[in-house]
């Protein structure tokens, strides 16, 4: 079974970063470098604040006091605890 993704996650979660892995075919590790040096590392909090149009991208989330925009490939790449 793998790992549930930010991108999974409803309005409103909240969960803990596990991993960082290039799942979506535009992901690179440059891409993975990049969400590693804004905090999404193994044992951060995030949460998921709220999604774009439609229930899509991009996901405003939160990690530490932080807010960021994700558009839904960097979400893919972000895998989170189970809830």
């Amino acid at each position: 079974m793998s790992s549930p993704r930010l991108s999974d996650l409803p309005n409103g979660a909240r969960s803990t970063v596990t991993a960082l892995s290039a799942h979506a075919p535009q992901a690179d590790d440059a891409m993975l470098r990049r969400l590693a040096e804004l905090g999404f590392l193994p044992g951060e909090p995030v949460e998921v604040l709220r999604r774009g149009p439609g229930g899509r991208e991009p996901l405003a989330v939160q990690i530490g006091e932080t807010l960021f925009a994700l558009r839904l490939v960097e979400a893919q790449c972000v895998e989170v605890a189970a809830p």
